[in-house]
């Protein structure tokens, strides 16, 4: 299956240390090599860069890992397909706009004989059960507050239906943003960490890479990161549990 990377904080951070451990397993120190992708959201806007090569060789990668672009959400992907052939149209993370936002998803998993009717306004543009999934996501909430964004636990609560509901089908790990609010569903497995003062260094498990957060941060940052299994060998991950829904908001989550 794929593996998941998010990143969300209460000031913009970049993502490339975490990305630098994350990016070797899409062909390195493991097999996630059909594609990946990664977003970041910039206020309103979102940068997404996708490719179906494999991360450790992809160009695009490098200018990721290389070039610290600066965001409070981000969402990244390495693909391992069970659904859908190798090219740029499966590739994650999916993006679509709703209620005058873009929102990203991101899934790991398999949603077997998944195969969703009237879908409504959202189609999928690949032939993955993950972007079908994204489409019944937010055509729910569409059509469950046609009028706008509600306020949080409105959302939260109709968004745990509809992923309870997909998760009966298979295994639905996901990571969800619309760059205000970051949904983060454990179906078996999804780790996270909080980063905050006091700040000590850390070291990648896939690369032999130390970053000491001291020389880097203000007290006053503060950075959750959520992967798929932990990325260091020298900090306390958290395991989210099977069924859990967190909303990460200014790098901590609430349940």
């Amino acid at each position: 299956m794929c593996q998941l990377l998010g990143m969300n904080c209460n000031v913009p951070t970049d993502i490339c240390f975490s990305f630098e451990g994350f990016s070797a397993r899409g062909g390195k120190t493991d097999d996630h090599s059909d594609g990946w992708g990664i977003a970041f959201f910039e206020g309103k806007g979102c940068r997404l860069l996708l490719d179906d090569k494999p991360s450790v060789t992809s160009p695009v990668a490098d200018l990721v890992r290389r070039y610290p672009i600066h965001s409070t959400h981000v969402i990244a992907h390495i693909r391992k397909a069970t659904q859908g052939e190798v090219a740029l149209k499966n590739c994650h993370p999916f993006q679509r706009e709703l209620w005058g936002r873009y929102w990203v998803f991101a899934h790991n998993g398999n949603l077997p004989d998944f195969h969703p009717q009237n879908m409504g306004f959202y189609e999928p543009v690949g032939n993955t059960d993950s972007e079908k999934a994204f489409c019944i996501i937010l055509e729910t909430l569409r059509e469950a507050f046609p009028h706008g964004k509600p306020p949080l636990d409105k959302l939260n609560f109709v968004l745990r239906q509809i992923t309870a509901e997909i998760a009966k089908v298979g295994v639905f790990n996901y990571l969800l943003s619309d760059g205000e609010h970051f949904f983060a569903h454990c179906s078996t497995k999804l780790t996270y960490i909080v980063r905050q003062a006091p700040f000590a260094a850390a070291h990648l498990i896939d690369q032999d890479m130390t970053v000491d957060f001291r020389e880097l941060t203000s007290p006053s940052d503060r950075v959750a990161v959520i992967a798929t299994t932990p990325l260091t060998d020298n900090e306390v991950w958290t395991t989210i549990q099977p069924g859990e829904l967190l909303v990460f908001q200014d790098g901590l989550p609430q349940k």
